[in-house]
């Protein structure tokens, strides 16, 4: 594996004027289908290479990227054709179809413009983002990191292409316990992905997706899978780990929600995200 790994992803291939190509690997896989966030950020990279290929100067990110997930792919050759929607002076609107074959598996609307700098003229400090803030920036010596011989390490093939370290005190899950459906955690790039501030923002949007299903803190295991998630890039991240929280208001019979809130180093909120997932079904 190359110091890039979420950069190798990432980049496309240009087959035509709205069509690219590229390769998942089985890195970026939650057992043995494909990650929801890195086929996000897959979308996202093709409408942001698909504006790069015009003569307009400007470089922009994906602000937001709302998905509807229509299969789970496996592992492998994917293509990502865009449509151009709106071409506006400080935002541009593309549709991004990312296929397996003859099989659409997402479809996205990516919003693109410039992530905000500096400080923020007004910001609150209590509920979701009072929380994660007041995380350590960096994962502390009791922080569970997922790697070989962790409970979770033989599903979550994501944490091999980066570092994932999960917050115990809300992991109740590893104990059999049952707590709040709350997650907490740390995340980090490897260096040659979070040093390139394009890889490093569409990164940032993968980890809104990050986190293990809330559901299992509440005693629900298996697969919860995602049918519609809204990410939006506040700014782009500095060099460092990314604090990321995850949470649920209404688990109900079928469906939940799921919010992430991503803050960097610096406590610059980063990346916000709201999905619609399925309630894992009973086991057994």
């Amino acid at each position: 594996m190359t110091d890039a790994p979420f950069r190798d992803l990432t980049t496309l291939d240009r087959v035509d004027t709205d069509v690219f190509t590229g390769s998942i690997d089985p890195t970026w896989t939650i057992g043995p289908k494909v990650h929801g966030g890195a086929m996000m950020a897959m979308c996202g990279a093709a409408a942001a290479q698909r504006l790069a290929g015009d003569d307009d100067p400007a470089v922009l990110a994906p602000l937001a990227v709302s998905a509807s997930y229509l299969a789970a792919p496996d592992p492998g050759p994917v293509s990502v054709t865009t449509t151009i929607r709106k071409r506006g002076r400080r935002v541009v609107h593309v549709d991004a179809v990312l296929s397996q074959g003859d099989r659409p598996a997402v479809r996205s609307v990516v919003t693109l413009g410039t992530p905000d700098t500096g400080a923020p003229v007004h910001q609150e400090h209590d509920g979701a983002l009072a929380t994660v803030l007041d995380m350590a920036p960096l994962p502390p010596g009791g922080a569970a990191r997922i790697v070989p011989g962790h409970p979770m390490a033989d599903v979550v093939h994501v944490a091999t292409g980066c570092d994932m370290r999960l917050d115990p005190s809300a992991a109740h899950f590893l104990t059999g316990a049952q707590g709040s459906a709350e997650i907490r955690m740390w995340v980090r790039p490897r260096p040659g992905d979070e040093n390139d501030p394009a890889t490093a923002a569409l990164f940032a949007i993968m980890t809104g997706d990050i986190c293990p299903p809330v559901t299992m803190n509440r005693g629900f295991f298996g697969w919860a899978p995602t049918v519609q998630l809204t990410t939006y890039l506040r700014r782009t991240p500095v060099p460092g780990w990314l604090r990321v929280k995850s949470t649920s208001t209404v688990l109900g019979g079928t469906w939940f929600e799921e919010d992430h809130t991503v803050v960097d180093e610096t406590g610059a909120v980063v990346v916000q995200s709201r999905q619609l997932a399925m309630v894992p079904l009973p086991q057994g």
